[in-house]
């Protein structure tokens, strides 16, 4: 998984949630050999051999999205829709960066309502 291009999906998509009204957070990379704590980057330049990237969204009454995709295919999905509504969504089986960019739209669809266009 090439994680600069998952990222590149993520900005193509960020005009379009912007006018929607979501906030979308600076995108954050982590190190595959950082000792632990592992410190979250948000200048890529830092990061020579990163493992994960990940991104806050925020939307309306405190709704929130937040991905953590790993180069492995995975990604760690936790949303807040609203009080009766929040949780983990599925994030397996991801392939590529394109395969991202759908499930990200999924996501964003599920807890905020919003496609990008």
């Amino acid at each position: 998984m090439d994680l600069d291009e998952a990222v590149a999906e993520v900005a193509v998509r960020t005009p379009d949630w912007q006018a929607a009204g979501l906030r979308v957070g600076e995108v954050t990379w982590r190190h595959e050999t950082a000792p632990w704590p592992q410190i979250l980057q948000t200048d890529r330049s830092q990061v020579s051999d990163p493992d994960s990237v990940g991104v806050l969204i925020s939307g309306p009454a405190e709704a929130l999205l937040s991905v953590v995709l790993f180069r492995g295919g995975w990604a760690d999905v936790d949303y807040l829709a609203n009080v009766d509504d929040a949780g983990a969504l599925p994030g397996a089986e991801i392939d590529s960066a394109a395969a991202f960019g759908i499930r990200i739209d999924e996501w964003v669809v599920r807890v905020f309502g919003v496609r990008a266009a």
